[in-house]
C-alpha cells in the first residue's frame, strides 16, 4: 500500500478540501506521467492489467503478509484448502481430508495438480512447505500459526497427515497457505521471491522492479485454463496515475486503489463498470504499548475519543466505509457486540490525558501536552487521513507530526516496532484466531503481527482457549471475552471496515467481488472484446 507525495492539507469546508487536492494531485500526477509513459501494447493475447498502489515484497507465500504480495500469491499458489466467497472451507489441492482424531488430520491430494515448471505436485512438496515454514533458522512470520504441528508424515504420494499437539480450531483456515515445490535432485533451495513457481491458474512470466509483475495463463492448470491468457499487475502509486492510465486504456482493473472523489465521473462511463459490496477489510489506528507515553491506556483511551471517525468516513471515504468496533465485521459469527465504544467526546479525551498525567500546559494556548510521531506511506488516500487525524487531535492538545514513507520503509519500521501511531488495513478477515496473529505475547514480530508489543498474560489465556476447541460454540465465550478486553485496553484504535470497491473495464466482464477482495476470481473473467496487452 504506497506512492508520490502531495503536501495538500486538509480542510474541514468539504468544497475546499476538493478542490485544494484535486489541483494538487493533477500537478503531481502530470508530473508522473511525463516521467513514466504508459507501456505500448506488443501483442494480440487477452491480457487483464491491474493497478497496485505498491510494490509486492515478496512472492515466497510463506513470508507474503502485505497486501500487493498476497495479491500475486493469490493468483500464482494454491494451498491444500481454500476460503470461498463466503468464507467456508473448500478443497483446493486436496481434494478430501478426515479427521481420525481431534487433533489428526489426514488430506488426500488431487493426482492431477502440475507445478508451473511441468512436475507433478506430491505429498513431499506439501510436507517441505511446512517443515521449511517452521524451521526457526528462516524466521517466517507465518511460524506461530502452525507451532501446534507436532509430526508430519508422507503416507504416499498423494496422502500425508499431519498431528497436532492437541485440537486446534483454526488449523484448516491456515491451511489455505500456498504451497511451494520442494527442490528436485541436485538443487538447491529456489529463491521463490525471484521466481515463483506455483501450480495456480496463472505462472510467473517476469518481473520489472517497481514497475509491473507479469503472469501467464497455465495452460495445465487443474481446474481448467484461465479464461484470459494473463495479468499484468502494473504498479503505480499514485492515486491520479491510477485513474488517468485507467481512462486512457491501459489499465483493465482497479480495486479499492481510487479515493472515493475519484470514482463519481467513472460512475457514469459507460466504459466502466463500478462494482461495489460489503467488505470485511479493518483499518486500524496501530500504536506502540511500549512507547512512554502510549502505554498509559488512559492515553490510548482518549485517543479513540478525540478521533471523529464519522467525519472522515463522510469527508475523506464518501461514505464508503462503516465504523469498527474492533477487527471482526458484524454478523461474524465470533463478533461481540457488548463492547466499550469510543464516541468522538474531546471533552472526554482532555479528561482521559490529565487522569494519565498529561495536563494541558497553557490551557487554550499553544503548548501540547506532548508530541507523537505518526507514519504513514506515501499512499495518498494514508496522508490525507493520517491530515485529519492530526488536526483532531490537535484539538486536545496533543501535537503531531505526520512523517511519510516510501512502502518498504514504512512497513519495515512498524515490524520492527519503529513507531509511535500508524495506520494500516488487515485485508479479507475471516478467522478469529487473527487475535492471536496481532494480540498474543508471542506473535511479537518476526513470530507475528503483534507491531505495538501489547502484552496481557489474561489475553493471551483467552487466545489460546479460543484455538483449543474445534467446537465454535465452545470457542464463542473465549472470543467474547478477548473482544471485551481489547475494547477496554485498546492496543488497536478501531476505525472502520471498508466497502469493496472494483472498476472494471468494459473489456471485461464476469468480476465479482468477494468480501476479501481476493484476486483469484480472476481466472474466470471473460473478455468482452480483444484488449491491449502489456
Amino acid at each position: 500500500m504506497r506512492d508520490a507525495v502531495c503536501n495538500c492539507r486538509f480542510h474541514f469546508n468539504h468544497n475546499v478540501f476538493k478542490l485544494g487536492l484535486l489541483g494538487c494531485f493533477i500537478l503531481t500526477s502530470l508530473l508522473a506521467l511525463t516521467a513514466c509513459p504508459s507501456p505500448a501494447p506488443t501483442e494480440s493475447r487477452q491480457i487483464m492489467r491491474i493497478a497496485l498502489e505498491t510494490a509486492p515484497q515478496r512472492l515466497d507465500p510463506r513470508y507474503a503478509v502485505d497486501v500487493a504480495s498476497q495479491r500475486v500469491v493469490q493468483l500464482v499458489y494454491n494451498g491444500l484448502v481454500r476460503l470461498d466467497a463466503q468464507a467456508k472451507i473448500v478443497p483446493d489441492v486436496a481434494q478430501s481430508w478426515e479427521t481420525p482424531e481431534p487433533a489428526t488430520y489426514v488430506f488426500h491430494l488431487r493426482r492431477d495438480v502440475i507445478w508451473h515448471d511441468g512436475e507433478r505436485l506430491t505429498a513431499a512438496d506439501v510436507h517441505y512447505t511446512y517443515t521449511s515454514l517452521l524451521d526457526e533458522k528462516n524466521e517466517s512470520p507465518k511460524r506461530a500459526s502452525f507451532d501446534k504441528i507436532q509430526s508430519i508424515e508422507v503416507m504416499d504420494d498423494y496422502t500425508i497427515r499431519f498431528v497436532l499437539s492437541e485440537p486446534f480450531a483454526p488449523f484448516l483456515t491456515n491451511m489455505t497457505l500456498g504451497l511451494i515445490p520442494r527442490p528436485r535432485a541436485g538443487e538447491a533451495e529456489r529463491n521463490l521471491d525471484a521466481h515463483p513457481v506455483g501450480t495456480g491458474p496463472f505462472k510467473f512470466d517476469r518481473i520489472e522492479p517497481d514497475v509491473a509483475v507479469h503472469l501467464l495463463a497455465h495452460d495445465d492448470y487443474f481446474e481448467g485454463r484461465a479464461t484470459i491468457d494473463g495479468v499484468v499487475l502494473r504498479i503505480l502509486p499514485d492515486a491520479m496515475v491510477r485513474l488517468f492510465e485507467l481512462q486512457k486504456g491501459n489499465i483493465d482493473l482497479i480495486q479499492n486503489a481510487l479515493p472515493p472523489d475519484l470514482l463519481t465521473p467513472l460512475r457514469s462511463d459507460e466504459q466502466f463498470s463500478v462494482i461495489q459490496a460489503p467488505g470485511t477489510n479493518f483499518m486500524y489506528l496501530g500504536l506502540n504499548c511500549q512507547d512512554e507515553i502510549l502505554k498509559h491506556v488512559e492515553v490510548r483511551q482518549a485517543l479513540a475519543h478525540a478521533i471523529d471517525r464519522q467525519a472522515v468516513v463522510r469527508h475523506v471515504l464518501s461514505g464508503l466505509a462503516t465504523l469498527a468496533d474492533g477487527i471482526l465485521p458484524a454478523g461474524h459469527w465470533a463478533y461481540e457486540a457488548n463492547v466499550s465504544r469510543y464516541t468522538y467526546d474531546p471533552d472526554r479525551a482532555a479528561q482521559l490525558l490529565d487522569q494519565a498525567g498529561f495536563p494541558d500546559p497553557d490551557g487554550d494556548g499553544p503548548q501540547p501536552r506532548f508530541q507523537l510521531t505518526y507514519k504513514t506511506s506515501q499512499n495518498e488516500e494514508g496522508r490525507r487521513i493520517a491530515e485529519v487525524l492530526q488536526e483532531q487531535l490537535r484539538q486536545v492538545s496533543i501535537a503531531v507530526e505526520i512523517r511519510s514513507f516510501e512502502w518498504g520503509t514504512f512497513f519495515g519500521d512498524i515490524r520492527a516496532g519503529n513507531f509511535q501511531l500508524y495506520a494500516l488495513t488487515w485485508v479479507g478477515v475471516t478467522e478469529p484466531d487473527i487475535f492471536h496473529y496481532v494480540f498474543h505475547s508471542q506473535s511479537v514480530p518476526p513470530a507475528g503481527a503483534n507491531r505495538g508489543r501489547y502484552l496481557n498474560r489474561q489475553l493471551d489465556a483467552l487466545l489460546d482457549a479460543g484455538r483449543r476447541s474445534t467446537s465454535q460454540e465452545a470457542r464463542q465465550a473465549p472470543y467474547s471475552q478477548a473482544q471485551i478486553l481489547i475494547a477496554t485496553e485498546l492496543p488497536y484504535v478501531p476505525l472502520w471496515h471498508r466497502t469493496n470497491v472494483a472498476v472494471l473495464r468494459s473489456t471485461f466482464r464476469g468480476y465479482q467481488l468477494t468480501p476479501s477482495g481476493d484476486f483469484r476470481v480472476i481466472r474466470t473473467v471473460e473478455p468482452n472484446k480483444p484488449a491491449k496487452a502489456s
